[in-house]
């Protein structure tokens, strides 16, 4: 990390987390902030998401670009794709403030956002506006006074199919109230059909993700395998935010919310490896909580992913952590004698189970 980047984020932790979320935003689009220029890329890292060819399988997750106001920026920090959102069909201001906070001693973050964002007419106009030279997608979300949610992701997925390259159905933030219901066997296969459905009437559909929490049983994985491989889609993301407070020492560990960061990794990669060995290896998984170095990002592909998304680590590393992750992997796969990063995937799923 330079030295630039370690003054910038001292001076963005003197701040509320929330208002030093929205000032890294406009150091982005400023050109302010320290960038590695390009995709991080070496034939070893290349991988195949969803159908999509990456340069690396180091991504962006959603929640940082809520409002895709960064993509620009965010294409030259080293990722190999990035995820924008949650979108939901009108804009929404979230739940109360405060509602961001750091666990430095955890080295993790408590958020309680609430899908607060400013609707997919503004986030479609910017997706549009905005090319980027790696693959992009959006995170659909449901508006919390919705009187049909499931009609919500639909909705949202055609208005911005255009301008993205997969998008993701989020029924895992612990944030807006019963939308973990949808989890559910019933309520799922009823959303999946009707996203499917949507995205059947696309001139150009898309590879569908599904995003799912830490908290399952493993009946509940099951349950989700079984649909995600009726339904066809192209991946799981593993996972979003837990509500799990085992082990923290930070003071606000009590707030609530969705925790992510460190105290994540085992939680959310043992689901990884769970959700690899019930899907048969049929489905792309993206590996996602608690990764903050390329040890870490190893773990995660043989664990089951064939793809990476981080977000949390950035706030206490940097966006330098992008090229550090990529290449330390490079590094980590070749000492392993991998020539190809599939090559490594899920060698080490039956050590988490």
């Amino acid at each position: 990390m330079s030295l630039r980047e370690k003054l910038g984020l001292k001076l963005l932790h003197q701040f509320d987390p929330e208002r030093a979320h929205g000032l890294s935003i406009q150091a982005l689009k400023l050109g302010l902030a320290p960038l590695h220029g390009a995709p991080v890329h070496t034939a070893r890292l290349e991988t195949s998401l969803g159908g999509m060819t990456l340069r690396n399988p180091v991504g962006l997750a959603a929640g940082y670009d809520k409002n895709a106001e960064a993509l620009a920026p965010m294409a030259k920090a080293g990722f190999g794709f990035l995820e924008v959102g949650a979108a939901t069909p009108r804009p929404q201001p979230g739940n109360p403030k405060p509602r961001l906070f750091r666990l430095t001693e955890d080295q993790a973050v408590i958020n309680r956002f609430g899908f607060n964002n400013q609707g997919i007419t503004q986030i479609a106009a910017r997706l549009a506006k905005t090319p980027t030279a790696i693959p992009r997608g959006l995170n659909l979300g449901a508006n919390k006074d919705s009187a049909d949610r499931a009609d919500d992701f639909g909705h949202v997925l055609t208005q911005a199919a255009a301008h993205i390259d997969f998008a993701t159905v989020n029924i895992s933030s612990p944030n807006t109230e019963k939308l973990r219901d949808l989890q559910g066997k019933a309520a799922l296969e009823d959303l999946l059909g009707r996203v499917n459905t949507s995205n059947a009437n696309l001139t150009n559909p898309l590879p569908i993700f599904l995003k799912i929490a830490p908290d399952l049983t493993d009946a509940e994985i099951q349950d989700i395998a079984d649909l995600a491989r009726a339904a066809g889609l192209a991946a799981i993301i593993c996972t979003n935010t837990t509500l799990d407070r085992h082990g923290l020492s930070s003071r606000q560990r009590q707030e609530t919310g969705g925790l992510s960061g460190r105290p994540l990794f085992e939680k959310s990669t043992r689901i990884l490896a769970k959700m690899r060995q019930a899907t048969g290896g049929e489905i792309d998984l993206v590996g996602v909580g608690g990764i903050g170095s390329a040890q870490d990002a190893y773990a995660k592909i043989t664990a089951g992913a064939c793809a990476l998304q981080i977000y949390s680590a950035m706030v206490y590393q940097g966006l330098s952590l992008v090229p550090r992750i990529a290449n330390g992997l490079d590094q980590l796969l070749a000492e392993n004698g991998y020539e190809r990063l599939d090559q490594a995937i899920g060698t080490a799923t039956q050590d988490w189970l």
